[in-house]
């Protein structure tokens, strides 16, 4: 057997790791492959007898489709790194005065600068879908969409457990923590406290969404995600997959985890977690029919880089508002 290490150019988040590996792992002749996104490498140990030149334009030929690319060499993307940001500011400004004219005309209470509402909820769970939830759940759902793929006889019934779980649990749970909120009476202080640490972790979440902060590459463990595919084809597997993302370390989720604690009741909690939930959904869905052109295309970091602008203004507007309801700061926009 022979190991060859070759630079990765393409990858935009965690599931990019999951997929390369998935993909890789099923060529012939392949017994490993292993990702670092950090040092965009990645790592394959093969019985072929190939040149190393040779074998990287056979993989690359594997993944391309996907956005992917392998060499000997590693490539610099500084410049189209500031090319995108360049163009993700001025969009992700016009995104946010958008959502400020649609609220302020009346036709959308997105609910920006105050409590979380279903409607921003549900804005904040498109953000997630192509970013930290694409992340750790994106794999589950990749995984799923090979089986599919791979087995002629294999229907999609799998995901609709696998959704109708997440959606059943999004919304159960979501109404548990508001109540959990209410039971322990939430003051107004403690309550405004809680926003303010989820506008905190929204500013930081888009931040790194585009690109100013170090790559985290928050994901699955490898072992758990393997156990997971060795599992998923038994009946009851993929709704208890499902269901269980709600624990799953996904930033916004948490964010949006805190905002239903502290609405202080049920429905309140099952309304946030519903509409975040299925914020997620159109995304997830398209990956499990094998669509992830969003997620793996050319433009995806601009579109990764202007979606964290808009978070981060979203999250900058939060923690501004919790501050002046603390009396810290005197209110800036009047909402």
């Amino acid at each position: 057997m022979k190991q060859f290490i070759f630079h990765v150019s393409g990858t935009h988040c965690p599931s990019c790791k999951i997929l390369i590996e998935d993909i890789l792992g099923r060529q012939d002749g392949i017994v490993s492959a292993h990702v670092d996104l950090k040092k965009e490498i990645v790592e394959v140990v093969t019985t072929n007898d190939e040149r190393a030149i040779d074998l990287a334009a056979t993989l690359s030929g594997s993944i391309s489709k996907n956005g992917y690319t392998l060499s000997l060499q590693k490539t610099t993307n500084n410049t189209t790194h500031k090319k995108d940001m360049w163009m993700a500011v001025p969009l992700g400004f016009a995104l946010l005065g958008l959502f400020f004219i649609l609220q302020r005309s009346g036709i959308l209470n997105f609910g920006i600068g105050g409590p979380i509402r279903p409607m921003t909820s549900f804005i904040i769970g498109l953000i997630a879908s192509v970013s930290s939830c694409l992340a750790v759940v994106g794999g589950l759902v990749l995984s799923l969409s090979a089986k599919v793929s791979q087995e002629k006889t294999s229907t999609y019934k799998n995901f609709f457990f696998f959704h109708t779980g997440r959606i059943v649990s999004f919304a159960l749970l979501g109404g548990v923590l508001g109540a959990v909120g209410g039971l322990f009476r939430i003051n107004y202080t403690l309550s405004t406290l809680l926003g303010l640490v989820a506008a905190i972790v929204m500013i930081m979440l888009g931040l790194d969404l585009s690109g100013v902060l170090p790559k985290k590459n928050i994901t699955l463990p490898t072992g758990a995600f393997r156990f997971f595919q060795k599992i998923e084809h038994t009946a009851l597997t993929p709704f208890i997959l499902g269901f269980g993302t709600f624990f799953l370390p996904c930033g916004f989720t948490q964010s949006m985890q805190v905002a239903a604690l502290s609405s202080g009741s049920f429905i309140s909690g099952l309304l946030i977690m519903l509409a975040f939930v299925m914020g997620t959904f159109p995304m997830l869905s398209a990956l499990s029919f094998g669509s992830s052109t969003i997620a793996h295309s050319k433009y995806a970091p601009l579109f990764y880089k202007t979606v964290g602008i808009v978070v981060i203004g979203f999250g900058v507007l939060g923690a501004l508002t919790a501050l002046a309801a603390l009396g810290i700061i005197n209110p800036l926009v009047s909402f």
